[in-house]
């Protein structure tokens, strides 16, 4: 079986480092922001380009702390509207409304699946403070053109990075800049499946904003610069020391095992010739880090149980869409042809940095066959 993502593979790779490390960690018996969460968020930092990185609990921890510390900051009000992609994993659209805020849903391009900067446009009222641009599947959303809009409509821009660690692309000034150093503040997961990922939950926002950095420090630890003094109304979400360890392990392989991912896209690009299978969107750039490889199927059904029978993994990102599901309900009456879609057809194949040459000609060969 080929397997969809092969962790124990990927995480072999760092073994005898995990034990080291576990070893520190045990010997330093500081278990809450200790000397690894101080180190990998400097390191983050560096390696996104940002001033500043924040761990915290989880990917939607991080997102929801960042809304919720431009209210206590007063960038942002209550009931203010945020502009997000209506195709996204759900979570973004629940970061806003947990910081008692507005999503205003609008579609994707097709081609990317990443939001419109047209439909941005048309949505924008004069109570729309923030875009929450996703850069979806590992591909960077459009964010010249997004952050146009957003400085002519004083606008912030929050990156939504929870799949695109290590993306990046050339600006005007001929800087290259990563993603979580493209908006006022960006969000990042570190779940087991990420291109970056922990043994566990995990999560940070990198800014250069020091006001925004030094609010979400005490934001996450309830609240407070020192033990027993809080300063506002905070939570408990900490990037946990362990898995700070193992991510300070695996940050340094994170470009090579990124460069992998597009090598396979590209000879997938390259060599699946199939009519019935549309592949995605592909610059040939740095912009694209390929956490999935998603690519549409009239039969979707159909094509997994082939899939399945041939010995392939595969999984959907994502079955159904999030104004159709339960939790947002105030949303199920609003049509969107685009992301719905999408989310009908979307299928994701194996793709990581421990596939072998075998692997990648065989689900090559069975997409031809299909």
């Amino acid at each position: 079986m080929i397997k969809f993502l092969d962790l124990h593979k990927i995480n072999a790779r760092f073994e005898k480092d995990f034990q080291e490390r576990f070893c520190s960690f045990l010997n330093d018996a500081h278990y809450i922001l200790g000397s690894e969460v101080a180190q990998f968020e400097v390191a983050f930092a560096n390696y996104c380009g940002t001033k500043y990185c924040i761990g915290t609990a989880n990917g939607l921890d991080a997102l929801t702390l960042i809304f919720r510390s431009y209210i206590q900051l007063g960038k942002l009000e209550i009931n203010d509207e945020v502009i997000v992609p209506a195709n996204t994993y759900i979570a973004s659209i629940l970061s806003i409304i947990n910081a008692g805020l507005q999503p205003v849903l609008v579609e994707p391009y097709l081609e990317t699946y990443n939001i419109s900067v047209e439909e941005i446009e048309k949505h924008i009222t004069p109570n729309t403070k923030a875009i929450l641009a996703v850069h979806l599947y590992g591909q960077l959303a459009d964010m010249t053109s997004i952050n146009a809009i957003a400085k002519s409509k004083n606008l912030l821009v929050i990156e939504d990075a929870a799949q695109a660690h290590g993306a990046g692309f050339t600006v005007q000034d001929s800087k290259f800049k990563k993603a979580g150093n493209v908006g006022n503040a960006a969000a990042f997961s570190f779940y087991p499946s990420k291109n970056l990922g922990a043994l566990g939950d995990a999560g940070a926002v990198t800014t250069n904003d020091m006001e925004l950095a030094e609010t979400l420090k005490m934001m996450r630890n309830y609240g407070s610069r020192e033990k027993y003094v809080n300063d506002i109304i905070g939570f408990n979400s900490r990037l946990d020391e362990l898995q700070a360890a193992f991510l300070n392990v695996k940050l340094q392989y994170l470009d090579a095992d990124n460069a992998i991912r597009q090598s396979i896209a590209v000879t997938y690009l390259q060599e699946i010739k199939n009519k019935k299978i549309i592949l995605p969107f592909y610059s040939g750039g740095l912009d694209h880090v390929f956490h999935v490889f998603a690519v549409r199927v009239a039969d979707r059904s159909g094509f997994m149980e082939y899939l399945e029978f041939h010995n392939i993994q595969s999984l959907i990102h994502y079955p159904v869409a999030p104004h159709q599901q339960n939790a947002l309900q105030g949303f199920q009456n609003y049509s969107f042809p685009i992301s719905e879609g999408i989310h009908k057809t979307i299928v994701s194949i194996p793709i990581s940095p421990v596939m072998t040459k075998q692997e990648i000609s065989k689900v090559i060969e069975v997409l031809n066959a299909y």
